[in-house]
């Protein structure tokens, strides 16, 4: 008898599960986890949670604090953990406080370290996330990029320094291309004046006039390069993932870091990296940051997976006017394109930059492609000696982070993560070692015969 109620409660439990289950506050969201991803341009913060959250804020000043409300929210240990997670440096949040403003609604106070210009968003689901609240703190007034370019090469840190000797020593290509771009062919001495015998004595000749100003030879760089580089990814998109766990977005992080290194070794080149750290940012926002700058030349770097792990090799994009060249890069440039979803874009403020974008792509000219294309077919030669290239031309897709009009633009994808293989190549720093001196050699080959024109910038840069 006992063995039949046992098991006919047995029956009545498994046939409610979402009774047992049910949270004691019913209609109550729960808490999958909270994030904060610090940096300069701005702090994120996110709230994931099971069901989608509502948020009401405003701002208090003397001091500076941000208070959101957050519905249908009741205070947990998981959402206590978000005081724990702002550090010390953060550039924006000096403190956080959270409390149970009513039963139903949990208030959370971010002590600012300046003004900010706050946008709240909700995120549906998408990838591995739930629903998300994200908070984005922006500097109420921006910085200037060209400043910052200025700044950082000012730091003159060590690794630079020791860098700039080994670039020396193994006569550097890139080296190679200034001294090429500063040191013009010397022009031809003027012929000596003979004075014929015909010509009388005078007893006071004037001086001849002297030889008019040379002009530069043609190519020649009276400026600074700016060079965008463009880690893909970043923040709360982790790109691809390898077999073993490796991250897209920290080894194209990695690599970018090097490469900038390396390419600043030279005073007459300057670097704008998109993105220094590990923060999302959107794809129409790496486009500006290059605009904003005048950058020369835009090389996003990224190292994506296959959905097959035999997949392997290097790849070189540049945009496309028309359809993609294979049906892989069209799937490429897909999944790269979808990076904002992942990311999280708050479409309300992107609203305005959807035209910008549409714009940029009308805009896109055959000039730039085909300088793309130039650059493209140096950076793909140079790689091709470190390892192999999954395909030995250049191709060219619809990718939105390579629509400046105005900017050679290419996207390499280093290798595929997803080939066991080729991950482990990814995570060796000496095989980094080895993409950025064949990023770098390209870029210089690229200069050598494509010489930036003169353009009026301050050499103060």
């Amino acid at each position: 008898m006992k063995r039949r109620e046992s098991l006919g409660l047995l029956a009545l439990l498994l046939k409610a599960p979402d009774t047992l289950a049910a949270p004691t506050s019913p209609g109550q969201a729960s808490i999958v986890a909270v994030r904060v991803w610090p940096a300069a341009d701005y702090t994120r913060v996110t709230i994931e949670s099971d069901q989608a959250l509502a948020a009401k804020h405003f701002l208090v000043e003397s001091p500076h604090r941000l208070v959101i409300d957050v519905e249908g929210l009741e205070l947990s240990p998981d959402l206590r953990e978000l005081i724990g997670k702002v550090k010390a440096d953060d550039p924006y949040i000096a403190g956080v406080r959270v409390g149970q403003n009513t039963p139903t609604v949990v208030r959370i106070v971010l002590d600012l370290k300046q003004r900010v210009a706050p946008q709240i968003f909700t995120l549906t689901p998408v990838a591995a996330y739930k629903h998300r609240l994200v908070f984005d703190l922006y500097p109420k007034v921006e910085a200037d990029p060209l400043l910052a370019l200025a700044r950082e090469h000012d730091k003159a840190p060590a690794a630079a320094r020791r860098a700039e000797a080994a670039a020396s020593a193994v006569n550097d290509a890139l080296e190679e291309l200034i001294q090429k771009i500063e040191r013009p062919a010397p022009l031809p001495s003027p012929p000596p004046v003979v004075q014929t015998p015909a010509t009388p004595p005078v007893a006071a000749a004037s001086k001849p006039a002297p030889p008019p100003e040379p002009k530069p030879p043609a190519g020649s760089m009276d400026r600074l390069i700016v060079i965008a580089l463009d880690p893909g990814h970043g923040g709360e998109d982790p790109g691809a993932v390898g077999p073993s766990g490796l991250r897209e977005k920290d080894v194209v992080l990695a690599v970018g870091m090097k490469l900038r290194e390396r390419l600043q070794t030279n005073p007459n080149i300057r670097v704008l990296m998109t993105r220094d750290a590990d923060f999302f940012v959107p794809l129409q926002e790496r486009v500006r940051k290059a605009r904003r700058v005048q950058a020369d030349l835009f090389v996003s770097i990224h190292a994506d997976a296959f959905f097959t792990p035999q997949a392997k090799g290097a790849s070189v994009f540049v945009l496309s006017d028309g359809a993609a060249t294979s049906a892989a890069a069209r799937w490429m440039a897909n999944r790269e394109n979808a990076a904002d979803m992942v990311g999280g874009v708050n479409v309300g403020a992107a609203t305005k930059d959807a035209n910008v974008l549409r714009a940029l792509l009308d805009m896109s000219t055959t000039a730039q492609i085909k300088d793309s294309l130039k650059l493209g077919s140096e950076v793909l030669g140079q790689i091709g000696r470190v390892g192999k290239l999954h395909k030995a031309k250049v191709e060219q897709a619809g990718f939105a982070v390579l629509k400046a009009p105005d900017i050679p633009s290419i996207l390499v994808e280093t290798a595929f993560i997803s080939n066991p293989e080729e991950e482990k190549k990814l995570r060796d720093p000496d095989y980094q070692d080895q993409l950025v001196d064949a990023l770098a050699s390209g870029i210089a080959k690229y200069f050598g015969k494509n010489p930036p024109m003169a353009r009026k910038r301050s050499t103060t840069l």
